[in-house]
């Protein structure tokens, strides 16, 4: 099982975003579980939106891409602790939602693929694996 958060995964639909860490993490997902906080969800839906708007996708590539997602293991976290979320986004300058992600990843002793840079740099900073990065 590995986290990941939205920025990870948009590039599987959006192909002009094409990057090492979703490629790796498109690559686990096929044998390891996913875990992402609830958020996850209205992000992801949230993005596919924004890409229609822009022109990047079709409703009908839209409903693909979920259809797709659907076909992994994704264990939607409805349970973080509070108090880590909120230390976590106070400790790295992140956002609630970011320091989620992260959280989740440090509850379960697990990686977290992300492309955010500042949540990149805050896992480095608590020794969490990053999926598809170099050292």
């Amino acid at each position: 099982m590995f986290a990941i958060d939205t920025s990870a995964m948009m590039p599987w639909i959006f192909e002009d975003d094409s990057h090492a860490v979703a490629s790796a993490a498109i690559d686990r997902a096929a044998s390891e579980d996913l875990a992402v906080p609830a958020v996850w969800w209205f992000e992801v839906r949230n993005a596919l939106i924004v890409g229609e708007r822009r022109k990047r996708v079709t409703p009908e590539k839209t409903h693909g891409f979920l259809r797709m997602l659907a076909k992994f293991t994704i264990v939607i976290d409805r349970e973080p602790d509070e108090t880590a979320v909120l230390s976590i986004a106070r400790r790295h300058g992140l956002t609630v939602y970011d320091a989620a992600y992260l959280e989740l990843a440090l509850r379960h002793s697990v990686g977290l693929a992300t492309l955010d840079m500042a949540l990149a740099k805050a896992a480095s900073r608590e020794a969490v694996e990053l999926i598809g990065r170099r050292h």
